[in-house]
């Protein structure tokens, strides 16, 4: 019998839908049948529609609200929120299902309700993206935390997360694969000069102009912003003239690899592919909330060097330059051999 696994993302920003992109190739490749969900779309009358364009009007216009309210607590409402989901979570999973697994914190709350409750029969997995770990991440009822490093895995346990394993970041295998030539051409990059490339995330939040104009003030790099879903960003940057501003990137393998250094601010999946394709990375005027809590612990994995003010800079970037790839340490187990063990001998390996 062929293995179901369902898999709930949810369309915030690109980090958690491109996550379980990568986790669902892989699971077919072990001969799984794997079923996505946009968490948004269980949430009813388009409510999840909603909360999405809330936090990134908020991001957008009032960043420092978000992490006030994260570090006061007030997530505890939005996971109360979540039992609105709960009706349309269980009809999407369905019977049969052999794992469901989560890439998104508020999924994996409604997923351990319903595990806790006993309406849902199969093991619940949850990855987590971040190399922070917020408490609404940690959820009762999910079988197995699953963690990229050790630092993210020592804080989900101290939240009380279940059977906590620490497995290699999922990034698409792309990132990893050697590239002929540079292809600067492709997207109009100057030639022969370091380039910095700046992310923000899909939507391109932050304090990116500035950063943009603060690299290029070092004479170090070239800055250029990758503007994602941002096209006010966008055209503001090239109006200036101080960076190349790109839109939506297609091909960010490719792209990668015509840089010397990633720049970014939220230390979310683009992050993890820089690393992963080689490429040194700093963080640089984190965005508050989950943006600071990543770059805390990107500094502590000893991944990324986290750059506190102007002053820190030139140094940080010079460092990145000089240093080259960052040593990721050894190889942790792949997360799909994680799902295929709660599977039992349902997938062979």
């Amino acid at each position: 019998m062929t293995p179901r696994i369902v898999i709930v993302s949810a369309s915030v920003g690109s980090g958690h839908d491109g996550a379980a992109a990568e986790l669902s190739r892989r699971l077919v490749l072990l001969g799984c049948e794997v079923v996505r969900h946009d968490f948004l779309d269980l949430m009813p009358r388009r409510s999840g529609v909603l909360l999405r364009s809330v936090y990134r009007r908020q991001l957008e216009l009032a960043p420092r609200s978000w992490g006030w309210l994260l570090a006061a607590g007030r997530h505890r409402s939005m996971i109360a929120a979540t039992a609105l989901a709960d009706a349309g979570t269980l009809r999407a999973v369905g019977t049969g299902a052999t794992a469901v697994l989560s890439t998104y914190p508020l999924a994996s709350q409604v997923l351990g309700r319903l595990r806790r409750r006993g309406l849902l029969a199969a093991p619940v997995l949850t990855y987590l993206t971040d190399m922070s770990v917020h408490p609404s991440w940690v959820a009762d009822g999910v079988d197995t935390h699953l963690a990229i490093h050790d630092v993210p895995a020592r804080q989900a346990r101290e939240l009380g997360a279940a059977d906590v394993r620490v497995v290699a970041p999922v990034v698409d295998p792309a990132f990893t694969a050697p590239t002929a030539g540079s292809g600067r051409e492709r997207w109009g990059l100057p030639a022969n000069v370091p380039l910095a490339l700046i992310v923000a995330g899909a939507w391109g939040v932050g304090d990116v102009e500035q950063t943009s104009r603060d690299v290029a003030a070092t004479g170090l790099a070239v800055p250029v912003v990758a503007c994602g879903q941002n096209e006010k960003l966008w055209r503001r940057l090239r109006a200036a003239g101080s960076a190349v501003p790109l839109g939506w990137i297609d091909d960010m393998p490719a792209l990668l690899r015509c840089c010397q250094v990633v720049v970014q601010n939220a230390g979310g999946l683009s992050s993890l592919e820089a690393l992963l394709a080689g490429i040194p990375v700093v963080t640089y005027r984190s965005l508050p909330g989950h943006g600071r809590g990543n770059a805390q612990a990107l500094e502590q994995a000893g991944w990324v060097p986290w750059l506190r003010g102007a002053d820190e800079l030139a140094g940080g970037l010079r460092a990145a330059l000089s240093h080259g790839p960052v040593d990721l340490g050894p190889s942790a187990v792949r997360p799909e051999t994680v799902i295929a063990e709660r599977l039992g001998a349902a997938v062979a390996l």
